[in-house]
């Protein structure tokens, strides 16, 4: 797996696990693959599984939206999920398949290597932070691994409540400004694990 590209094609073309069985398309992610902004969500959905896109159905147009808020297109950033397959009936990925996921998202980010990785809705925080309860963790700052986390909620979730597209939009708001607090921090002499140690 030398670039994106290569990684995407093996994405498409994975029988790892069942949900090859199932799915129409798999989906790698797409967007800027130098970006320093990467969201990652939990996996396909009906829409996704139609189109082999990321994020295009209800959920996706307020991503778009979010993205749009803090002057961003889908085009500036690097959208993926942790599980690239529907799983039948939009049920929850299971650790089998995360696990086989696993070694093209780390991929993925690896290339990548975002300023900050934006985790949406509590599967993919758990990917990162197993345990860790995203009612907790939304919208602060985790150090894992040397990436920077923001958790948030995922979008799907701000359709079915009121109160988590409000919580959504203001940590959305706050993107903008950790970025450049990020790369500010980057510029220093200090090793990189000293510079994120400071949030």
């Amino acid at each position: 797996m030398k670039n994106l590209t290569d990684i995407s094609e093996l994405i498409k073309n994975c029988i790892k696990c069942e949900l090859s069985l199932t799915r129409i398309n798999a989906v790698p992610g797409e967007g800027f693959f130098q970006s320093k902004l990467m969201l990652i969500g939990e996996a396909p959905g009906y829409y996704e599984d139609n189109s082999g896109q990321p994020f295009v159905g209800a959920a996706g147009k307020l991503l778009t939206k979010l993205l749009n808020s803090i002057g961003l297109s889908r085009d500036d950033v690097f959208i993926t999920n942790i599980v690239k397959c529907r799983p039948p009936n939009n049920r929850d990925p299971s650790p089998n398949e995360i696990n086989q996921c696993s070694p093209y998202l780390s991929k993925q980010i690896e290339l990548i290597n975002p300023a900050l990785i934006i985790t949406l809705g509590r599967h993919s925080l758990s990917y990162f932070v197993p345990k860790l309860p995203i009612g907790k963790a939304h919208g602060t700052i985790i150090n894992q691994n040397g990436y920077t986390i923001y958790p948030t909620y995922h979008p799907a979730a701000a359709l079915r409540q009121t109160r988590f597209h409000q919580i959504l939009s203001e940590e959305f708001l706050r993107i903008p400004n950790l970025i450049k607090s990020l790369e500010t921090k980057v510029e220093k002499p200090e090793t990189l694990n000293d510079q994120l140690q400071l949030f």
